[in-house]
């Protein structure tokens, strides 16, 4: 949708109101009143049959009646009434539609119908609808309220906006609420609801043009065009504009599959979630954390490279803050020499340099301690960002304490953030304290996890690297759907996936052959494509030390898959090298086809969907970035050696996860790619992949 259309919607110069009211509370009132609060300067159009006046404004009786070509139209009727409003408001020329009026696609097959129509008129005649089933819209630039919530008069003024984008228009007051607590200002508030005609993309994408909005806040249910998100994403932060996102759905069920583990186990959710955060977006927790994150993106900017350097006054907090920052990533790293010897410098004998640092209580009695210790702290590349713990307690302290750090903060004026934490949530701190850090850009929180879980959140989006390695174009057979073991294995492996050695048999004198050229032990595997889980009909007989335990195991075979599967006609029988054992992984791939390939990797084996160690990752990590995701499963530390067990080859594994991501992308038409188990044996022997099945369009 171009932004020319959406200005008619954003920054309209004449709106009508369509069901116009005086009566208090009704819908038509309250747009009127929002609108008049906050002086709305263009021309007004009221559209109620029934009335001649409305709060002093002439009102019309039809939509006939209104000029040619008003910008935008807001529906203050009931939903019965809209379809054949928005026909007469298109023919009228109106740019755009706001339609509060709920029971469309929620309200069953009739209500579906009806906003398909509504999306049809829309394109006919290029009008943007919001809507329907929404709030409206806040432009807080140019003090256009089209909603019928209650708004403030709050405007920018030339501060840094925060745009909103939420399909919940109620979710999109409250985050505005949120903000406004916080001192934020807000650009544009926008409540998309069911998407009819419009859709979060499409403002997303306007409001990376606005030179008022420097963050996006959002609160999406569903994205309609994934990957045109990404890509808007991938735009964000080229542009330095951070998008912060609050995604429902980890509780819901994983997507099913019938062919791999893969599938099953990378979730649409988990894919959105990979996906938005390699693209830079910031995945947030819950309200809160929306609302925290995004008074760091605005007062903090983007967060230099380097871990946090935490001054506080209490030695408990300081083993707290080592604890909670461990679990959630952040980086604490220990002072560099010169900073070490600037802080000895600056403090008493007997406060340890450390980080965290903990200043006990000598600030009260030697307040220029918060000044001396900041300077050096800021100096240091090591450090990204300062948080302060400090204790608040009563509005005595608070004096103390807040009137110095103030100062050390117009006196330093930091370029990287300093973060406030207030240690006692609720302490009767004086509210212009808070206003007088928030304007020297310090966020303040009433809660030390917060500020460090928002910290680790922005912090961990800094990071980014992308693999340079070109993608590979696999040769799939024609036909799709699921491509069985041996011709999978027929395929990648020429592409660099490691197997053990084998031969494909049809008859037990193939079956022999083919022994004598991998060499005893073999496994015997029955191949068909629609034998997925060839273990669970006994198609798998293991370690066959010699010809005649081969052809009592290739008799055994056929009579189990004949009896667990008697539908099922064999390709035949892969004949492989019976492994050595090692540690058992899954790797796997997914095309999602509507966010893009990810890769899954975990520990596991036939478990893997039990026991859940998995990460799922972008199909162009660097090697690097691959083997950091591999050290953050559960069950990492196996990958380094336990207890005397020796350390694995991480680099074998690794090689493989990126070949399989150059698979995935550059081959669109395969689906899902399942290698389960992954043996991987000590460093330097490698790792080879015992099973494989691919799934393709």
């Amino acid at each position: 949708m171009a932004a020319g259309s959406l200005e008619r919607l954003l920054r309209p110069r004449s709106v009508a109101i369509v069901g116009a009211s005086d009566k208090p509370g009704a819908l038509g009132a309250s747009v009127l009143g929002n609108l008049e609060r906050h002086g709305f300067s263009g021309d007004i159009h009221l559209i109620n049959p029934k009335r001649d006046m409305i709060a002093g404004r002439p009102c019309l009786k039809s939509i006939d009646d209104l000029p040619e070509g008003v910008d935008a139209a807001v529906l203050a009727i009931p939903g019965g009434g809209v379809l054949e409003t928005v026909r007469a408001l298109a023919a009228r020329g109106v740019g755009a539609v706001v339609i509060f009026a709920a029971g469309f696609a929620e309200g069953g097959e009739e209500g579906q119908a009806a906003q398909q129509e509504v999306a049809r008129i829309a394109a006919e005649y290029g009008m943007v609808v919001e809507g329907p089933n929404c709030l409206g819209m806040t432009n807080y630039v140019d003090g256009i309220p089209l909603t019928f919530v209650e708004t403030p008069p709050l405007r920018l003024d030339g501060r840094p906006g925060i745009g909103i984008v939420s399909q919940s228009g109620a979710m999109a007051v409250v985050l505005g609420t949120t903000l406004m607590s916080k001192d934020l200002g807000i650009s544009l508030s926008i409540s998309t609801g069911n998407e009819a005609a419009s859709g979060v993309e499409d403002y997303v994408e306007y409001l990376l043009g606005d030179p008022n909005t420097r963050a996006i806040g959002m609160i999406v249910e569903q994205f309609r065009s994934p990957k045109r998100f990404l890509a808007l994403a991938e735009k964000a932060r080229a542009a330095g504009k951070p998008i912060i996102l609050l995604h429902p759905g980890t509780s819901g069920a994983a997507r099913e599959s019938a062919a791999t583990h893969t599938g099953a186990m990378a979730g649409d959710w988990q894919v959105m979630k990979t996906l938005v955060e390699r693209a830079g977006v910031v995945l947030v927790d819950g309200l809160e954390q929306l609302g925290d994150v995004l008074d760091l993106a605005i007062r903090a900017g983007a967060i230099p490279a380097g871990g946090a350097a935490v001054l506080t006054e209490s030695g408990a907090f300081k083993a707290l803050t080592l604890d909670l920052c461990e679990a959630i990533g952040l980086d604490l790293p220990a002072p560099g020499e010169d900073t070490a010897a600037a802080l000895r410098a600056a403090i008493p004998d007997f406060i340890p340099v450390s980080n965290p640092m903990d200043l006990t209580a000598q600030a009260l009695v030697d307040p220029d301690l918060y000044r001396r210790t900041l300077a050096p702290l800021l100096d240091d590349a090591r450090f990204g960002s300062v948080v302060l713990g400090i204790i608040q307690t009563d509005e005595t302290t608070s004096r103390l304490k807040f009137e110095p750090i103030i100062e050390a903060v117009k006196l330093l004026e930091p370029k990287k953030p300093v973060i406030f934490a207030g240690l006692d949530d609720g302490a009767p701190v004086p509210p212009a304290y808070v206003r007088a850090l928030r304007e020297l850009g310090v966020s303040y929180f009433p809660s030390p996890d917060r500020a460090f879980r928002a910290l680790a959140k922005l912090a961990a989006a800094r990071d980014f690297s992308v693999a340079t390695d070109q993608p590979i174009s696999a040769e799939l057979p024609v036909g799709g759907g699921v491509i069985p073991e041996y011709r999978a294995k027929q395929l990648l492996a020429p592409l660099g996936i490691p197997f053990p050695r084998a031969g494909f048999a049809a008859d037990l004198a193939e079956a022999k052959a083919a022994a004598a050229r991998v060499g005893y032990p073999v496994v015997l595997k029955a191949q068909a494509a629609t034998l997925s889980h060839k273990s669970d009909a006994g198609g798998v007989v293991l370690n066959l030390a010699d010809e005649a335990a081969l052809a009592a195991g290739w008799e055994k075979l056929h009579m189990d898959v004949g009896r667990h599967a008697p539908n099922v006609t064999l390709d035949g029988v892969l004949v492989e090298a019976m492994g050595a054992r090692g540690i058992e992984l899954i790797v796997g791939a997914r095309n999602d086809p509507e966010w893009g390939p990810v890769i899954l990797v975990g520990f596991g084996g036939v478990q893997a969907e039990i026991l859940q160690d998995v990460r799922l990752l972008p199909a162009d990590l660097t090697r690097d970035a691959i083997i950091a995701e591999l050290r953050k499963l559960k069950s990492g530390a196996l990958l380094d050696g336990w207890r005397g067990s020796p350390a694995l080859d991480v680099d074998a594994v690794a090689a493989i996860v990126g070949t399989l991501g150059r698979v995935l992308r550059g081959t669109p038409a395969i689906r899902e790619i399942d290698l389960n188990p992954v043996i991987v044996y000590p460093k330097g022997q490698g790792a080879v992949a015992l099973d494989a099945l691919i799934l393709a369009d």
